[in-house]
């Protein structure tokens, strides 16, 4: 090939980037990026507590709440247009995971809905039975299983973390699971270091002795699509407001569990699948909400339908955030008396990364970041045992994280923050 047609070339990131809006347009649709503090631009870098919403979603909750506001399954107008809502919903949640609109359950938030499935498990669970868990999750992948345990007397098992990598210990995983083992519970992606787990080989691992799979995709769905069909899980868990959303959670459950399992519920309420598995009235404007950030990725690109759209976008996405997640982790590495943890920019991963400055607490990097106009977010994150293992203490990280806003200027100004701590 000749350099002229070298450079007449588009490189992948070229030609991804001109699938999806700029990035100029999404910012424009985020209210949250006008705040500033002491004359600064904010730049949120705290994405993986919590994204900042678009008009689209802001809007979709109060036309919700203005104009359709109702309980469901009666025979008047506004009652017939939540219900139209809630199916619209469940199909936007269905095409983002990857399932059927029959098998998305609502509820307040993926820890509640992974409790809501450890209450409904307890009668297949006994004494001599183990629930298989990791090091490296979230405690809301943890506390309902440690439940569970309680509840039922069956065997908890950890499989550790490679705290070298910042991955799981698969030979560990592959020795922990046997005959024994009726559930594993494990997360897509780790929300204190980023690390991608392999879902569909926990899924092998898990029908190899005939468990079922529990997976907390949190995390990882703000960054990549689920595949639930594809990846073999039994139940899949995640929070609209880790990916522009409001506050609220969806789990999605295989049909067949979701029609045997005695989900805790009030008598007189629906045995119909998926609601089910669902308890009381449930906050309707943030579904609207989380079916509208739904939207809202998809509107980034173009596509035959809504899952074709999202698949287009997340992989102009993925490629900016790669980008940025590249600039970060160099930047950090060259900083004097900065320590990273967990796997490096060209493994599989998300855009957050975990670090410490040595001599200044977690807290105070944060609070002086935030006298600059970057936000970051420190401590644990409910992923505790990630933290122990580490030996950081009450302290725990900095966790920065990039989100569909973010610029290489925001990059640049947290490093420049970080440097003159």
């Amino acid at each position: 090939m000749t350099e002229t047609a070298t450079k007449q070339t588009p490189s992948r990131l070229q030609q991804h980037a001109a699938q999806v809006a700029s990035i100029d347009a999404i910012r424009a649709q985020f209210p949250a990026l006008d705040r500033k503090q002491s004359g600064t631009p904010v730049a949120y870098f705290d994405g993986p507590g919590g994204t900042q919403v678009p008009k689209s979603v802001v809007e979709a909750v109060t036309d919700y709440l203005y104009h359709h506001n109702a309980n469901t399954h009666w025979h008047y107008p506004t009652s017939a247009e939540t219900d139209a809502m809630m199916t619209g919903a469940r199909e936007a949640i269905a095409e983002f995971l990857g399932g059927a609109s029959e098998e998305i359950v609502f509820g307040a938030n993926a820890t509640t809905l992974a409790f809501h499935v450890s209450r409904a498990l307890l009668p297949q669970i006994a004494a001599g039975d183990e629930v298989v868990i990791t090091e490296l999750d979230h405690h809301a992948n943890v506390g309902p299983w440690q439940a569970l345990a309680r509840e039922s007397g069956c065997t908890l098992r950890v499989v550790k973390m490679n705290c070298k990598t910042g991955t799981l210990d698969w030979d560990d995983f592959e020795r922990t699971v046997n005959k024994q083992t009726k559930l594993i519970a494990v997360g897509a992606a780790s929300n204190a270091l980023g690390t991608i787990n392999d879902i569909p080989r926990a899924a092998r691992l898990a029908r190899s002795v005939g468990a079922l799979l529990f997976v907390d995709a949190v995390h990882y769905v703000p960054h990549h699509l689920a595949e639930v069909h594809k990846w073999d899980c039994d139940f899949l868990v995640c929070s609209a407001y880790k990916f522009y959303g409001p506050h609220v959670g969806a789990l999605w459950c295989r049909r067949e569990l979701l029609e045997s399992l005695p989900f805790a519920k009030v008598q007189p309420s629906s045995n119909a699948a998926p609601e089910r598995a669902e308890t009381g009235t449930l906050n309707h404007e943030g579904i609207a909400g989380g079916a509208a950030a739904i939207d809202f990725l998809a509107s980034l690109s173009k596509g035959a339908d809504r899952r074709g759209q999202l698949q287009t976008a997340y992989a102009a996405l993925d490629e900016r955030s790669a980008a940025l997640t590249e600039q970060m982790w160099r930047g950090l590495a060259e900083i004097d008396g900065v320590t990273l943890f967990g796997v490096p920019p060209d493994a599989a991963r998300t855009s957050t990364i975990a670090f410490t400055v040595n001599g200044t607490a977690s807290s105070e990097v944060a609070r002086r970041l935030a006298d600059r106009g970057v936000f970051v977010s420190h401590g644990n994150f409910y992923a505790a045992t990630v933290v122990e293992r580490y030996g950081l203490g009450n302290e725990g990280f900095v966790r920065a994280g990039c989100a569909c806003y973010t610029t290489p200027d925001e990059v640049d100004r947290l490093l420049a923050g970080v440097r003159i701590l």
